[in-house]
């Protein structure tokens, strides 16, 4: 019996062909996505591009969800030379300060007075390459985080 599900075994991972999907984004010097190409059953030898959208100004079906049921939206991530961040301003939960911090818990850099705007850039460029913390400070207290990745 156990010689028989080794058989098996081997057969459909033998016979089984695994997905070769490849998704590749180019970027502009300033670290904006200029073009985003999707090819499906891709091998080295054959990359055939299937989907391509050139990003020619931000709109905002570009700006990723922070989470599903807020309204604050931010790009890119990676993020090469700055930060685009935005929000809505709704029953009076504002955001009050962001503050950055480096993966080891540094803090970096502090925007506070928030409340007024509802966008803010946060530069990049003196950074190193690495993971950094967004922190969203709300006027009721509370907090949200946002994971970037700088390239």
């Amino acid at each position: 019996m156990k010689k028989i599900i080794y058989i098996m075994l081997l057969l459909s991972v033998t016979f089984s062909k695994a997905q070769n999907n490849k998704i590749t984004f180019d970027y502009d010097a300033a670290g904006n996505q200029i073009k985003r190409d999707l090819c499906l059953n891709c091998t080295n030898a054959n990359y055939k591009t299937t989907n391509s959208k050139e990003v020619t100004a931000l709109k905002e079906e570009d700006l990723q969800k922070f989470f599903p049921e807020d309204v604050i939206s931010y790009y890119p991530n990676p993020v090469k030379e700055e930060l685009y961040l935005k929000w809505e301003l709704i029953e009076g939960n504002l955001v009050t300060s962001i503050q950055v911090y480096g993966l080891s818990g540094q803090l970096l850099k502090s925007y506070s007075g928030l409340e007024k705007n509802n966008a803010q850039n946060i530069p990049f460029q003196t950074y190193p390459s690495g993971t950094y913390l967004i922190v969203l400070s709300y006027t009721y207290g509370e907090q949200k985080n946002i994971k970037i990745i700088k390239q």
